[in-house]
């Protein structure tokens, strides 16, 4: 095994460890013991993290279940403060939501976990994963609560999952699956199944799906990106040229930086004669979970915290919709395929290469879209820790704002050598666009 590979392999977590940790926020299993809401919110995400990362959605499909599981969370949690507004009423083809009985007792925190994972159970594969640490999320509130508060809270929950739920079954999810497989073609500089593994190309009708906020997949269009030319002094042969001299001369604080955003979730690695896959968090998922790092560090309650989830997560939603149309309606070559053909053939980039095209870049998309909502929320001066990679690479990089984090993600791209520098930027414009879109067309507060 090389050194590369020992460096990027994770570290698994036993499932009852998550557990524990749950029982230690929630105050232990004593009578009425005391419940930190917000927490409870954080745990329930990372639990649908591990059933991501286990089941090995796509990118694009990761972002579909954290949009559905966070705004069923949100809109439940949301009734513990009247001033929040609804977000699904603001989005399209939700209609309106369940209403908590006037006078009556609820437990929202309890109500939005169950409405998150009636959501989680139906867009996942590990039910029984769900299943287990549901159950040992209930018992908490069961000890702490009134069996009429009990009942009330989960039925409220469940009402809102249902609908959510609703909506997710027209969003043209299932007229995605079973297609064809996209191969591209081996026209002057087209996309094609790319090495090692020559894989297909992953949800090439993700453009078709049905937005949250935005009004269509085409809203935001891209600048054509460089025409093919063998002339040196081309943009197309430069950007090739370019790509190919850092590869070359890359730094040891580059290197890094393409690791730690890296975000392959199913990375197929090679050793002689054996290949296994390495399981990490997808570009969605590190940016939920700089969400919940700002949202600890800002001490946010419970309704803040489902509300960032939920913001996050539907420009998380819009921007790969937006970022999958662009690419495949250009269907960009790569780097290794164009650098291959052009100047080396024998060339292989730092990262392995996705399987899917070049223009824009979708980390820079959905990063910069991540960034506007979180600044909106947490302020533009907001220093951090980024400690996602931690259990995946043994890494954790510091920054100022989310605006330097999404800047140093489009950069990752070109330093990974799987992204022409246009591509990174190109992405990183249409992402910024359609956070500042989204955050402008909802009214957050009463």
């Amino acid at each position: 095994m090389n050194e590369r590979s020992i460096f990027l392999k994770p570290k698994y977590t036993a499932f009852f460890f998550g557990c524990l940790l749950l029982s230690v926020f929630l105050g232990g299993c004593k009578k009425h013991a005391k419940i930190n809401d917000a927490e409870v919110l954080h745990q329930n995400q990372l639990a649908l993290n591990k059933v991501i990362i286990y089941d090995v959605f796509t990118p694009p499909v990761a972002s579909r279940i954290y949009a559905y599981t966070s705004l069923a969370s949100y809109e439940a949690m949301r009734f513990a403060d009247p001033k929040y507004n609804s977000l699904i009423t603001q989005l399209r083809g939700f209609g309106a939501p369940p209403e908590p009985e006037k006078g009556k007792t609820y437990d929202y925190t309890l109500a939005a976990t169950e409405a998150f994972f009636t959501v989680a159970r139906a867009v996942t594969f590990s039910k029984d994963t769900i299943l287990k640490y549901e159950t040992t999320v209930y018992d908490q509130f069961k000890d702490a609560l009134d069996d009429s508060t009990y009942a009330r809270s989960m039925d409220l929950g469940l009402k809102i999952g249902k609908l959510i739920l609703k909506r997710a079954s027209v969003d043209n999810y299932p007229q995605t699956r079973g297609k064809p497989k996209y191969l591209g073609n081996n026209g002057h500089a087209q996309w094609r199944p790319t090495p090692p593994d020559y894989f297909d190309g992953v949800e090439y009708c993700w453009g078709t799906m049905e937005p949250l906020a935005i009004t269509s997949s085409t809203q935001f269009p891209l600048p054509h990106p460089a025409v093919y030319s063998t002339d040196k002094n081309s943009p197309y042969y430069k950007q090739c040229l370019e790509t190919y001299e850092l590869s070359k001369h890359m730094t040891t604080e580059q290197e890094n930086i393409a690791f730690f955003w890296d975000d392959n979730p199913f990375a197929v690695m090679h050793d002689g004669h054996t290949s296994y896959a390495l399981k990490k968090i997808s570009p969605a998922g590190h940016w939920m979970n700089i969400t919940r790092i700002a949202c600890r560090l800002s001490s946010a309650s419970a309704v803040k915290t489902a509300q960032a989830y939920a913001l996050t997560s539907i420009a998380l939603f819009d921007a790969f919709i937006c970022g999958w149309q662009a690419k495949y309606e250009y269907s960009f070559i790569r780097p290794v395929t164009a650098i291959d053909e052009m100047i080396d053939p024998d060339w292989v980039p730092f990262l392995q290469t996705p399987p899917f095209p070049e223009y824009p870049a979708g980390h820079s998309d959905i990063s910069a879209a991540s960034a506007v909502m979180l600044t909106h929320e947490f302020g533009d001066n907001f220093p951090f820790l980024d400690t996602t990679e931690v259990k995946y690479i043994g890494a954790q990089r510091h920054f100022t704002s989310f605006y330097q984090a999404a800047q140093e993600t489009a950069m990752s791209r070109f330093y990974g050598q799987i992204h022409f520098r246009s591509g990174t930027m190109a992405g990183a414009l249409q992402g910024k666009e359609v956070g500042n879109f989204i955050f402008n067309k909802l009214k957050l507060y009463k």
